[in-house]
């Protein structure tokens, strides 16, 4: 899509883009489409033209999985390196990257919810759903 807009343009398009797929909930990528959709119609109509053909790709679910985190340094190195590695230079590589990728980490924000999701506690958007009592009248 930034290619569709012209460069002076490209960080504010850019910045608009990130509302819409950074989106915390899912109603609010709807809400940053119409904006970006107003904003840029008039001028950029190739650009925003784009955006319900990507839009699937806009709103993918992304991860912040740690095991994936992990390994995408990993990947990335022994795909630079292949061919020219034996198994063991191989494995002590990736148990070195590893080791490093280990100095960032950080605990998992929520550990103390895992109970209750265990337990079957519904979250919608990161928040615990308490449900209602019904009252019935007789």
């Amino acid at each position: 899509m930034l290619n569709k807009v012209p460069k002076s343009v490209q960080p504010g398009t850019k910045t608009a883009l990130r509302e819409i797929y950074l989106a915390a909930t899912r109603a609010q990528p709807e809400v940053a489409i119409d904006l970006f959709e107003e904003a840029y119609c008039a001028h950029y109509p190739k650009a925003v033209e784009r955006v319900p053909k990507d839009q699937q790709a806009l709103l993918a679910l992304r991860t912040t999985n740690p095991i994936e985190s992990v390994f995408a340094p990993v990947r990335h190195r022994t795909v630079c390196t292949k061919g020219s590695l034996s198994p063991t230079t191989a494995r002590l590589m990736v148990v070195k990257l590893v080791m490093a990728a280990a100095k960032s980490w950080r605990r998992l924000m929520g550990g103390n919810q895992l109970p209750k999701v265990i337990a079957g506690v519904r979250f919608q958007d990161g928040s615990e759903v308490i449900p209602l009592p019904t009252h019935s009248t007789a």
